[in-house]
């Protein structure tokens, strides 16, 4: 039996005081008894919720660009300082971290989640998909070079970011490399939200866990409110720990990996409940440089 937790923050005005925040939760991280905790999608570098870049259809206005060019230094490399100051958070508290953030790799962002590991550090990223609708203004897409699974004190655990979640090949994908526990790092704090958890866990027989920011609204950018969600949910559609609304903080749930075996006697999505007579997926793992030199 062991513990898994979502820590429910939202980001700051500065990367460095974000840091400064989730570092603040030290002593709560290591009282919880947690093996892994995930974190919010964008915690570092920001979701910024509302925000237009200064883009209509057609063209940009010079405002846009240097909006996005304050967002883009508010980004963090990976590794970078920011990444080593979790990851030596990790070390301390002896507890897995999957923290989303927004990653800068040469002039592109990317929505990415890093897995910190209490003993290796970095040990892995995930890179989002698909960024969603104007998402696309502002992050690149990751390639399926970047769909890890990563062994924790709490199982192996995989991260798939918002609405990552409603892409079925995805979700099979990960289903078909044994994730156990499902990291769910998001902004939707949208009641639906909670039925794909919950349903996302009963078709993969796995626990999951959403962490969501929590953002009040700032007044010069209206519906930037992120109203938080977090939520861990059992292999059968349980409800362990949440839904956390209107507030930050962290929930926690004891998971026991021995109960999968049973909540999969009667569906596996990828072993005896497949039809792979009928259907196949092909999953191409290998990075999509744009330039590559022989």
């Amino acid at each position: 039996m062991s513990v898994v937790g979502a820590l429910q923050v939202g980001s700051c005005v500065s990367t460095e005081a974000t840091v400064e925040k989730v570092l603040g939760y030290e002593r709560e991280l290591r009282d919880s008894g947690a093996s892994l905790v995930v974190l919010p999608e964008a915690l570092l570098g920001g979701y910024p919720k509302g925000a237009s870049f200064g883009t209509r259809v057609g063209y940009r206005l010079p405002s846009g660009r240097e909006e996005f060019a304050e967002y883009f230094a508010g980004a963090v490399d990976v590794p970078g300082p920011e990444i080593a100051e979790l990851a030596g958070l990790s070390a301390r508290t002896g507890v897995s971290l999957v923290v989303g953030v927004i990653e800068r790799a040469g002039s592109t962002l990317y929505c990415t989640a890093v897995f910190l590991d209490p003993v290796e550090g970095l040990v892995a990223k995930h890179r989002k998909l698909m960024p969603t609708a104007a998402e696309r203004l502002i992050w690149g897409q990751g390639d399926g070079s970047t769909l890890p699974v990563v062994q924790t004190g709490a199982g192996l655990a995989g991260a798939v970011i918002c609405w990552e979640n409603y892409m079925p090949l995805l979700r099979t994908a990960m289903y078909a490399k044994g994730v156990q526990v499902w990291c769910a790092p998001t902004v939707d704090d949208r009641e639906v939200w909670q039925s794909t958890m919950r349903h996302i866990a009963v078709e993969g027989r796995c626990f999951v866990a959403a962490a969501c920011q929590f953002q009040q609204e700032r007044p010069e950018v209206p519906g930037s409110r992120i109203n938080g969600g977090s939520v861990i949910v059992g292999p059968l559609g349980e409800v362990l720990a949440g839904p956390l609304t209107g507030k930050e903080g962290l929930i926690t749930a004891p998971v026991d990996l021995a109960s999968l075996a049973g909540a999969r006697y009667d569906f596996d999505v990828t072993g005896h409940y497949a039809r792979p007579d009928v259907f196949t997926l092909s999953v191409d793992e290998t990075p999509r440089s744009a330039v590559v030199f022989r």
